[in-house]
């Protein structure tokens, strides 16, 4: 079978159609078979050029030999079995790898932007995904200034951090779970902290422990009582 999707049946009737000596036969058999084809597969409905899609799949099913008045223009067999251009892969150096090209780009933009609030908010902007982003890649550690030798850096020198005061808290980056590949040590802890209390919760409770002693008074009452009728 050329498409197993339709079933060995459909198939079945492809063949019998290519075999129609009348093509008024094969006409109304293909126009059948295409009918049947959709009700397989509900899910092509849902495609672009839907129905184009199903004569293409007949035709190829039929190793392109059915000849019928086709509505639409019909597939070849070299278009189909050639293969497509190589994609060119967009070449781009980036400088600071873990920092990707977005913030690269974003750096550019701001050295664009002429001096004033609006710069500044975004070069802290900048420096704050610069910090997320080395977490994110390297060390659950990193000092500020690196980051703003980084940034001065990449700006060539344009954009330049004195106060460092705005950058987020390395702790709590990691805590709020804002980078990934650093999963949260405290929520893991807090996890095992309540299963223990919940092992502790069933032995200090009424339950196993208290009730055991009940049994062990009630069968020390019983002897006692026993041993006085005796």
């Amino acid at each position: 079978m050329h498409i197993p999707e339709y079933g060995r049946n459909v198939q079945k009737m492809v063949d019998h159609a290519v075999g129609l000596a009348s093509k008024e036969e094969r006409n109304k058999v293909a126009n059948a078979i295409i009918k049947v084809m959709g009700e397989l597969n509900p899910q092509l409905r849902d495609v672009e050029e839907y129905k184009p899609k199903l004569w293409t799949h007949l035709f190829i099913m039929s190793d392109f030999k059915l000849d019928v008045d086709s509505p639409y223009p019909l597939p070849t067999r070299e278009a189909l079995e050639e293969k497509p251009g190589k994609v060119a892969y967009p070449q781009s150096e980036i400088k600071i790898g873990h920092y990707g090209k977005i913030v690269q780009q974003m750096i550019e933009k701001a050295c664009e932007m002429p001096e004033g609030d609006e710069r500044n908010a975004l070069t802290k902007i900048i420096a704050g995904l610069m910090k997320r982003f080395h977490l994110t890649f390297n060390t659950a550690s990193v000092e500020d200034q690196v980051i703003a030798n980084h940034l001065k850096m990449l700006s060539k020198g344009k954009l330049v951090l004195t106060d460092l005061s705005f950058l987020p808290n390395t702790n709590d980056i990691l805590k709020s779970n804002a980078v990934p590949g650093n999963p949260m040590k405290a929520g893991f802890s807090g996890n095992k902290n309540k299963k223990k209390k919940k092992k502790n919760g069933m032995n200090n409770s009424g339950g196993g422990g208290q009730g055991f002693n009940r049994d062990a008074s009630r069968q020390n009452q019983n002897q006692n009582q026993n041993q006085k009728r005796n």
